[in-house]
């Protein structure tokens, strides 16, 4: 066996190859080659380290030092000066955005310290597409345990009390959801893995399938062993081609090592895993929609009950989880129930992984353990607002979720405490927003998302949603009327109430949760025809500020309308009534002379 002295481990996760870490993968192996070194450093490919920020990431082992932001042009010094002779390549480290110090360790930054990393753990560590290092991070030792220790019903008992919960967005307990399963009656069985992650801005998914698809395939069997099935199902987007063919390597390899198929572990449990790729409809997210799709026919939901845990997939008993829900279930089982309901708070236990996005200065996944507050993952772990301006609202738990405002930073991350808000865990989108944000035009785009998604085949849906997002529109067009609000919650409620599934109950949320605790935005939009932010381009107006103004002309000469006049070296001045607001003349003024109200 090769025995290597060091290991650069190189990020392959979308966000790092987008950002050109095949390059600098090829080219490290090109200078390794040309110093000698390939017999003594490893390239390992890894999954995503979380901290899409910086990349592309390198890692080098054993020092555990932490580039960001790798170019191919950087390479040759990395091996050079710090493979050759061990000295890092301070310019390349992370750079602490508040202290302005270099910090060369991964532990150390951070955007890692308050996370806890369970369902992430091997991500950005291990090779994705090599199931020996999965092997060697104890993988497969808990589905071993589970068929060769313990029962079906002992497996589900500790699922039961290690209270996990399901991280798909509803939050139903998982153990209790793979009794109903195993209760049920039927010659055949199904476990299906919602992998159809459709929230925009969210990756949580994709990330654990890109960089330790064995952690979800090993939970996936153990939950078959659990209620009695001998084939599954993972239902993953075809957007994410990477995470498909990762998952196509790891359950070959599964296969070859007799981890899957016949007879596993000499236990007599069979069990045997297809791929089957979405076409991107947000309404196959719905446990029924989903299994519909899989059957070959258009994804739309069902009423229920019978739930899929009696009649699923073909008719027969199925069970549903996402992939974070299946990737908790080997540490579960290996560790035990009592090590996991350890951490979190009293009904939401465990950690959770959320994408981190918007007007956060440090983007990506970070995985918490619940009970942790929207202030510590926002400003300790996010780094704060960008350009530090000032933070109005967090989205959570994307299209179906709310907005939380700054008043309630301090909320625990759990369940039960974003419902009470008016907010939902969803499947963990966290979208940060500055003053500069609209609220109201943050509800239509919400709306307008899930208003496109629906896949109409209930009335409350298909009809409420486009008449909510009718009054929206005309809000930010500076059209709307008295009553518009009270309209809004009245249709708001009675969709919520009467649709059919949970696309449906949940589209007027961000509606709901922006008048909630900005009420007073959509009475500037109908009474003083007025966006608080600035936002709304029709009821937006530019003016020139006349002791900032040159007279440089610049303005006036990308104005595609002519609104702007003036002579050269003295202030200038804007027709508000030839003006179009398309803010071409703000972006060329060099003087802040243009200001938008």
């Amino acid at each position: 066996m090769q025995i290597y002295r060091g290991h650069v481990l190189i990020c392959a996760g979308t966000g790092c190859v987008a950002s050109g870490s095949k390059k600098v993968q090829a080219e490290m192996a090109n200078q390794l080659e040309a110093f000698n070194l390939e017999n003594d450093i490893k390239i390992v490919e890894t999954g995503c380290h979380g901290f899409c920020e910086m990349g592309p990431i390198v890692i080098v082992y054993p020092e555990g030092i932490f580039y960001c932001q790798v170019k191919m042009e950087d390479v040759k010094e990395i091996v050079e000066e710090h493979l050759l002779k061990g000295r890092p390549v301070k310019r390349l480290l992370f750079r602490d955005q508040m202290t302005e110090e270099m910090v060369p360790h991964y532990r150390d930054i951070d955007f890692y310290k308050k996370q806890n990393r369970i369902v992430l753990g091997n991500c950005g560590f291990i090779n994705p597409e090599n199931i020996k290092e999965y092997i060697a991070r104890d993988g497969y030792e808990a589905l071993a345990k589970a068929l060769t220790q313990m029962t079906p019903e002992q497996v589900i008992d500790e699922v039961k009390a290690s209270g996990l919960r399901g991280r798909g967005g509803g939050g139903f307990p998982t153990g209790l959801k793979w009794q109903f399963a195993r209760d049920a009656k039927g010659d055949k069985k199904y476990v299906i893995c919602n992998a159809d992650e459709g929230d925009p801005g969210a990756f949580m998914d994709r990330s654990v399938l890109e960089g330790d698809p064995h952690a979800l395939i090993e939970g996936m069997a153990i939950a078959a062993y659990a209620i009695g099935s001998d084939e599954g199902y993972i239902y993953v987007r075809a957007e994410y081609p990477l995470a498909i063919k990762r998952l196509q390597i790891a359950i070959a390899q599964a296969h070859e090592l007799g981890l899957l198929g016949k007879d596993i572990f000499g236990s007599g449990f069979n069990f045997k895993l297809n791929i089957k790729e979405g076409a991107g409809a947000f309404v196959c997210g719905e446990e029924t929609a989903l299994i519909a799709s899989i059957e070959g026919r258009r994804g739309e939901p069902r009423v229920r009950p019978p739930f899929p845990a009696n009649k699923g997939l073909w008719g027969k008993p199925s069970n549903v989880n996402n992939v974070e829900t299946f990737a908790n279930v080997p540490r579960i089982i290996a560790k035990g129930s009592q090590w996991y309901a350890g951490m979190g708070t009293e009904k939401s236990k465990g950690t959770k992984v959320f994408a981190l996005t918007g007007k956060v200065k440090n983007t990506g996944l970070a995985e918490v353990t619940m009970g942790l507050t929207l202030r510590e993952i926002i400003f300790e772990i996010g780094g704060g607002i960008i350009d530090d301006k000032k933070f109005k609202a967090v989205q959570i738990g994307g299209p179906s979720g709310g907005c939380i405002p700054e008043q309630l930073l301090d909320l625990p991350i759990d369940y039960d405490s974003l419902i009470s808000a008016g907010a939902m865990m969803g499947s963990g989108g966290l979208v940060v927003m500055d003053e500069d944000t609209c609220m109201v035009e943050l509800a239509r785009f919400f709306l307008n998302f899930t208003q496109m998604e629906s896949c109409g085949k209930c009335t409350p849906c298909r009809e409420g949603t486009k008449i909510m997002l009718d009054i929206l529109e005309r809000i930010t067009k500076g059209e709307g009327k008295e009553g518009d609000i009270e309209l809004l919650e009245s249709l708001a409620k009675t969709i919520k109430s009467t649709s059919l599934c949970g696309l449906g109950q949940t589209a007027p949320n961000p509606v709901l949760a922006t008048l909630r605790y900005f009420r007073d935005e959509y009475e500037a939009h109908i009474k003083e025809k007025r966006c608080p932010a600035g936002v709304c381009t029709a009821l937006a107006s530019y003016s020139i500020l006349e002791d900032k103004c040159i007279g440089c002309t610049a303005c006036a000469r990308v104005c595609p309308v002519n609104a702007i006049s003036g002579e050269v070296k003295k202030p200038h001045k804007i027709d508000p009534a030839k003006c179009i607001k398309c803010g071409a003349c703000a972006q060329a003024c060099k003087f802040n002379a243009i200001v938008k109200k």
